[in-house]
């Protein structure tokens, strides 16, 4: 309780309650404001929609590419070496984790410059510690014996771990691919907004400019 108390006292010091209390109406305003919808906009939305859908779908590729030699690794029953290798390839993967999507994003737009390219590679570097995390996970988690029982019969360690290994593994690397794409998808709509390609940017030209009429098109079109 007296945690509680203490962030609430340091949160309303740090509020301005004259705008909280007015938020009522400057949301009915903003509603006004953007309504009736430019319905004429929604056809130059298509090509930052797809762009959008582009650079979730590349930048999850190239995650993936990346995370799963990372996800080897870091796996105790398949890394080179579990000295050296293991735990840098673990820190790639939890410095990957740590940082959001967007931090990436302005971290790209200012060493490489604004659009797409800039938004792949924030999506793929955040992609990398999820999937990699999960993969390496499963990796550990499979029965070791198929891989055993080849390499009993003669097989070299590749042919092992490539018959019996990745086959057991395969499932959830392309379930959390795909789940990583979903939610890909989602965070490349936001990257335009610092900058990095995709419908957002048309969302933050549009509210720079005041086009209200146009933000309700573009809402619509996002939650569609």
């Amino acid at each position: 309780t007296a945690c509680l108390v203490a962030a609430w006292s340091r949160i309303s010091s740090q509020t301005t309650w004259s705008f909280v209390l007015d938020a009522g109406v400057q949301l009915r305003d903003m509603g006004m404001r953007m309504f009736p919808p430019d319905g004429g906009y929604a056809t130059a939305l298509l090509s930052p929609l797809l762009d959008t859908v582009h650079i979730a779908t590349l930048g999850t590729v190239l995650g993936v590419l990346i995370a799963v030699p990372l996800a080897f690794s870091a796996a105790r029953p398949t890394t080179p070496s579990g000295l050296y290798v293991r735990p840098l390839a673990l820190l790639v993967l939890v410095t990957s984790r740590s940082v959001n999507s967007i931090i990436w994003a302005l971290m790209l737009v200012v060493l490489i410059g604004p659009g797409m390219l800039a938004g792949i590679l924030a999506i793929a570097f955040r992609s990398v510690g999820f999937v990699g995390k999960l993969v390496y996970e499963a990796i550990e988690e499979a029965p070791d014996l198929p891989v055993t029982a080849m390499e009993t019969t003669g097989a070299g360690r590749a042919q092992a771990l490539a018959f019996g290994l990745i086959p057991q593994i395969l499932p959830t690397m392309a379930g959390v691919s795909v789940y990583r794409w979903e939610i890909n998808i989602r965070e490349a709509t936001i990257l335009g907004l610092v900058g990095a390609g995709g419908i957002g940017m048309a969302l933050q030209a549009s509210i720079d400019a005041l086009a209200w009429s146009r933000v309700s098109v573009i809402m619509m079109v996002i939650l569609s």
